[in-house]
């Protein structure tokens, strides 16, 4: 899987899914990509022609000072460096509207869907119990989360089994007791951003993003 720079942000709700897998042995799989690479402040409407959309990091409203922006950093490395080893996870450190550390993880169908399939695979719940946990292990971490397909069929078609993709994991995740106040952002994206360079399995995708939510935010600018 290529690294891919661009992000999306709209809440949707939820549906309900199966219950958390067991883990298996946890399997490097990630490669993780330089701290300045894609910036989270694209605009998914702008990427997909739609005109419209939102920037994923928290509306703080004011600039976070260096030594939080530090502090947020070192978190987030280590959030990825975790995600990394976890099985069919692509990873990538990426930057946020906030100018802050944020990080970046792809799934593609090889784990996670078959064609034209929004059922999770027995290989994905076990990557993504892993992922819950590293989820739990700091609520402040804010979540967003984008569904890709490929070409094949309609983009009606395609934009709603996209969605499914993305409520799929985000459901999953919480079955596995990921809190729901942590996910911002759940919207699948049909073919609009499908990528010609890359096969389309590859295509059919889901990205997840960890970014400071306000509370680390305030954490960091209190020193820890």
């Amino acid at each position: 899987m290529k690294k891919i720079k661009f992000t999306a942000a709209i809440l949707s709700a939820a549906l309900l899914f199966g219950s958390c897998g067991s883990l298996n042995q946890t399997q490097k799989g990630g490669m993780i990509g330089g701290a300045s690479g894609a910036t989270l402040g694209a605009i998914i409407g702008g990427i997909a022609g739609q005109g419209k959309g939102a920037a994923i990091g928290a509306a703080i409203g004011t600039a976070v000072g260096g030594t939080a922006g530090a502090l947020i950093g070192r978190k987030m490395q280590k959030n990825a460096e975790k995600a990394a080893e976890i099985e069919g996870a692509q990873v990538q450190e990426i930057t946020d509207s906030n100018g802050l550390a944020a990080v970046q993880v792809t799934f593609d169908s090889g784990i996670l869907f078959g064609f034209n399939s929004s059922t999770l695979s027995t290989q994905a719940k076990q990557s993504l119990a892993q992922f819950a946990n590293l989820l739990k292990s700091d609520p402040t971490i804010d979540i967003a989360i984008v569904g890709h397909t490929d070409k094949v069929g309609s983009y009606e078609a395609n934009q709603k089994v996209s969605q499914q993709r993305a409520y799929a994991v985000e459901n999953y995740l919480q079955s596995c007791g990921v809190s729901p106040t942590q996910f911002k952002s759940v919207q699948g994206v049909g073919y609009s951003q499908y990528n010609d360079a890359w096969t389309a399995a590859e295509n059919r995708r889901v990205d997840i993003y960890m970014y400071a939510s306000e509370q680390m935010i305030k954490n960091a600018e209190a020193g820890y």
